[in-house]
């Protein structure tokens, strides 16, 4: 395939084509980047994908052009959220890949944090969003979950399930959400150290950081 009708691809790309169950963000986006990988739009490694978790400490972040709302701005308060950012090299436009969004899929890093994010906007301490960035390789290896986070006390769904079988981790694990999406104000960093990116590359966990600092980071990584 070349890379205009890769580009065409791209452009004419329908979110319905991909994965998704309402409210299970974290495997929408695993299979997301799995398919991205095998359709050539990513490298089939998944080399230039990062998977974001969004989230805080009272677990509260608001989120705007979202189709789960019911609001005329889109907006509504997740207690985390899932994306995919595709880093595009020699100065190309980095992409955000949302599920959820009703921004064009996929959307400019640029527009979709000016438009989702919205930074100018100013919001009190407890709504501030924090951002774990992920090396795709690593979340398609490392990650898991047996969906124990979507039961109740008594055991039922709060949400239908996905109708394929649980992702389960390259080594066995069985469940490790809550390792990617608790993100607490304690772990941010407060600046963007030379070493950080490899940090991002090299970490199971990945790298959490403040939003006036997202697109700074996706600027920096080689």
């Amino acid at each position: 395939m070349t890379t205009s009708e890769l580009q065409l691809q791209l452009n004419n790309l329908d979110a319905s084509l991909f994965n998704h169950t309402p409210f299970y963000c974290e495997e929408n986006v695993y299979f997301l980047c799995k398919k991205l990988c095998s359709s050539q739009i990513a490298d089939a490694q998944g080399s230039d994908l990062f998977v974001v978790f969004i989230s805080n400490d009272n677990k509260q972040i608001p989120l705007w052009h979202q189709k789960a709302s019911h609001r005329a701005d889109g907006v509504i308060l997740w207690d985390y959220h899932v994306i995919c950012v595709q880093r595009k090299k020699d100065g190309g436009t980095h992409l955000v890949w949302d599920l959820d969004s009703s921004l064009p899929f996929p959307c400019p890093l640029a527009a979709y944090v000016s438009e989702t994010i919205r930074p100018s906007f100013q919001l009190f301490s407890e709504f501030q969003r924090f951002f774990r960035v992920v090396y795709a390789p690593l979340f398609l290896r490392h990650f898991a979950s047996d969906r124990r986070h979507m039961k109740d006390s008594e055991g039922n769904w709060t949400a239908q399930p996905p109708p394929y079988e649980p992702i389960v981790a390259e080594d066995g694990s069985v469940h490790n959400l809550n390792e990617y999406m608790e993100i607490r104000a304690a772990d941010v960093l407060t600046d963007l150290p030379p070493e950080l990116t490899s940090a991002v590359f090299g970490q199971k966990h990945g790298v959490v950081i403040g939003e006036a600092h997202l697109e700074e980071l996706f600027s920096q990584i080689p």
